[in-house]
């Protein structure tokens, strides 16, 4: 079983309001990233966030840490409910390919155009941790590297979506 989580929990300050409640096409992109999501996962949260459109979790260890503290939030959940691994996305993620677990399988591996999105074993909690809460590098890429992970090309490049110019280009892009 898989658990997916959606990466809420950033300050947005590239784009200048809250990027998670920003509209593409009528929708919210926390809605599309949670709504992606569901067709790869048993079960979806949303971590950083009090408020979403699916149950939420706070970031681990504390708010305020980057995409890792939603990822070691989702981790631990999932090794409390007895899931295998974790699928992330930030909430930007609005175009996943339709194969994408297939592409990550098996896990540990991430999208090397946009490193959030990516499979994580349960094991991989422990060196999380140790991360987080360590003076190293609190980076995605200082975590695919410390757990092995595979990074995964697309043929397509993925939504980043980090100005209000980036979200218009993806409406013109979608025709929506």
């Amino acid at each position: 079983m898989i658990l997916g989580v959606v990466l809420a929990g950033g300050q947005s300050t590239r784009f200048g309001s809250d990027k998670a409640l920003a509209e593409l096409g009528g929708r919210t992109l926390l809605a599309r990233a949670v709504d992606s999501l569901d067709g790869f996962c048993e079960y979806v949260v949303v971590a950083g966030r009090e408020m979403a459109p699916a149950p939420t979790i706070p970031d681990w260890p504390r708010a305020n840490m980057g995409p890792l503290a939603g990822i070691a939030a989702a981790l631990h959940l999932a090794q409390d409910e007895n899931y295998e691994a974790v699928l992330s996305c930030g909430v930007d993620s609005v175009d996943l390919p339709e194969n994408l677990l297939e592409m990550l399988s098996p896990a540990p591996a991430y999208l090397t155009d946009q490193p959030v999105v990516g499979l994580w074993p349960v094991g991989a909690c422990a060196t999380l941790e140790r991360i987080l809460e360590g003076d190293g590098r609190h980076s995605m890429l200082a975590f695919a590297e410390a757990v092995g992970a595979r990074a995964v090309k697309t043929k397509s490049q993925s939504a980043n979506i980090n100005t209000p110019a980036d979200l218009a280009a993806m409406e013109q892009r979608h025709g929506l």
